[in-house]
């Protein structure tokens, strides 16, 4: 069974590799993974770290792409690949701009669509803009639905999605974060990290006497008023706990980086640096003390590294994570981020409460649950 799996962004990359790392090492599939290319340099890390190999590159990056680029890119050159390659299968991963046009892709050319991460939804279509959108189309087309939680499975029942078309079998990111801490070990040092990041800020994170707080921040719905809040917050933040070094790896989008720089530029303890390799950030997360973000992975993967995590935004589609005590969902009015943080900075009693929470996402085993379904696929079409 010829199954191709479509991947375009670093999220995709490092959800997707425990997959074909499973796929690659079953006898029974021919794995084939095809890059769209859409976030090219960062997506090439992710696969250099897990080995994985890229069987095809559509190389739909260019300067200024909007989402009609990637779209239109995406279908057009996958529509030709499809042709050729005639997988069996296409695995499509999460919300991206990659994953419905592969799934598209997939339906148009009449080839069994796997969804990977499904059934997520915050029932808003402008939070998050254009992912909520793009997963709801997804999971129209899509002929199987890999759930990370019974809550995803129950808001795509809620759509008349039937039941059969649905497994749940926790989240792949933990399964990627639990091999990835498997590879540190055995390849880095400090040394490493820095010839990476620094030798100054590689020693001020590696102080005992000294906490770490790592911030990611890049969400579209979050642009303009939104992220003048939050660097408000963490330039406040950081003259109030001037022992702690706040650790932000800047998303490469001008609409990102610009006020970032401006606003958190000239405060001895916070450290603006690039977006870094997922081994690097792998090692940030590890040695974090709260992490500040608007990412929906590290919503998954912190809590079980047991590192309290403050989301940055009005809403979210994991709210297992919030029920689980995992996360606290704080948006990005300055006031409440400040406050929400200083709750937790300066109690231990409220920090263990959350680093300790269990992780809602699954343990580990994901991807051979995935692959597992997969089986149950081919063994129906031989018979």
């Amino acid at each position: 069974m010829r199954v191709m799996s479509i991947i375009g962004t670093r999220p995709e990359a490092i959800k997707m590799a425990p997959v074909i790392r499973e796929l690659s090492q079953s006898e029974q599939f021919e794995s084939i993974v095809c890059s769209t290319g859409q976030h090219r340099q960062m997506l090439d890390q992710v696969t250099q770290f897990f080995n994985i190999n890229v069987d095809v590159e559509l190389g739909i990056m260019k300067p200024g792409q909007d989402l009609f680029d990637i779209i239109s890119g995406t279908l057009i050159k996958l529509k030709d690949t499809l042709k050729e390659i005639k997988p069996d299968y296409i695995l499509v991963h999460g919300d991206t701009s990659s994953c419905l046009a592969g799934a598209m892709a997939g339906f148009y050319s009449g080839i069994p669509v796997g969804h990977v991460e499904a059934g997520l939804r915050t029932h808003n279509l402008q939070a998050p803009f254009p992912e909520e959108a793009n997963r709801c189309m997804v999971s129209k087309i899509a002929t199987h639905h890999f759930c990370p939680t019974s809550m995803a499975k129950n808001n795509l029942l809620q759509e008349a999605i039937s039941e059969q078309a649905i497994s749940v079998t926790g989240n792949t990111v933990i399964d990627a974060l639990l091999w990835g801490n498997q590879l540190l070990d055995n390849r880095y040092n400090n040394t490493y990290w820095e010839k990476i990041i620094g030798h100054a800020l590689t020693q001020r994170i590696l102080n005992p006497n000294r906490k770490l707080i790592l911030i990611t921040g890049h969400r579209r719905e979050n642009l303009g008023e939104g992220f003048n809040q939050i660097c408000h917050a963490i330039k406040t933040l950081a003259d109030i706990y001037p022992n702690m070094d706040f650790v932000y790896p800047v998303h490469l989008n001008p609409k990102v980086r610009e006020p970032v720089h401006n606003a958190l530029g000239n405060a001895e303890n916070i450290h603006l640096i690039e977006p870094q390799e997922y081994a690097t950030f792998i090692w940030l997360m590890n040695q974090a003390f709260i992490i500040l973000t608007d990412s929906g992975g590290i919503q998954e993967e912190a809590p079980s590294l047991n590192k309290p995590v403050l989301v940055l935004r009005d809403v979210t589609e994991r709210p297992e994570a919030i029920t689980a005590g995992t996360v606290k969902l704080v948006g990005t009015d300055s006031l409440r981020i400040i406050n929400e943080f200083r709750a937790i900075a300066d109690s231990p009693l409220k920090y263990s409460i959350m680093a300790e929470a269990k992780n809602p996402f699954g343990d580990g085993t994901a991807a051979q649950k995935i692959i597992r379904t997969l089986l149950h696929v081919k063994q129906g079409r031989q018979g």
